[in-house]
């Protein structure tokens, strides 16, 4: 009789056992890392923050979800995308964004069409720039200069360019199918950039939605020229 009666305290004790962790692991937050919640960025010159979507249910957006997007065009991008660029993962586009809005020297650029930062939002701290701003069949060789010289920091006198002052750039685009940003990474490569200074977002805003990171608005404002 004694045992019969400790079988409902057992069973409750063991319930209780099993839900208890079930309840603490379903208040942790979504953290960026184990001791990093969120990130403070500048956007458009204002603070803006990197956080992931508390919500455990969320999915990511349908213009994301697809896996076969017809190839050419949307084809398998390489991890190493040329010698010299350095291929990142969010962690460390995260640390280039914390230090583009005080560091003149590092700009991070989406080279997303137009219509796609519209539809998506752009990273915070990142300045939209389309891929034909870059490009010479789609744009005149006096604004891809004027780019170089006053939005990127570099210097040239005729044909020949100087890149030692100017900025790191960090590119992305769609996602590991998107051609947007290593076409620009290849153009500036061909002009003589400095490979250590092109840095590439290999997993861009489809690897960025998929972890629930932020996205804002496009900014409103073109970068700061080098003065």
């Amino acid at each position: 009789m004694r045992f019969a009666r400790c079988l409902p305290l057992l069973s409750v004790s063991l319930l209780l056992g099993l839900l208890m962790p079930l309840a603490a692991q379903a208040e942790k937050p979504v953290n960026l890392t184990r001791d990093l919640p969120y990130v403070e960025v500048l956007h458009d010159g204002k603070p803006a923050r990197i956080e992931r979507n508390p919500d455990t249910d969320n999915m990511v957006d349908p213009d994301f979800s697809l896996t076969s997007r017809p190839c050419p065009p949307y084809c398998i991008q390489p991890m190493h995308l040329a010698p010299g660029v350095e291929t990142l993962g969010e962690l460390e586009v995260i640390d280039y964004l914390k230090r583009a809005g005080r560091d003149d020297s590092v700009l991070v650029i989406d080279s997303r069409d137009s219509d796609w930062p519209l539809r998506s939002g752009v990273i915070p701290g990142a300045v939209s720039l389309p891929w034909q701003k870059l490009h010479p069949a789609h744009t005149d060789a006096d604004k891809i200069v004027e780019t170089l010289v006053f939005r990127f920091g570099a210097t040239h006198e005729g044909a020949l360019w100087n890149f030692e002052n100017a900025k790191t750039l960090v590119f992305y685009c769609n996602g590991p199918w998107c051609g947007q940003s290593p076409t620009n990474i290849k153009q500036l490569l061909a002009m003589g950039y400095p490979p250590h200074k092109l840095k590439w977002y290999r997993g861009g805003m489809q690897a960025w939605k998929m972890l629930g990171l932020s996205t804002v608005a496009p900014p409103t404002t073109a970068a700061p020229a080098t003065k």
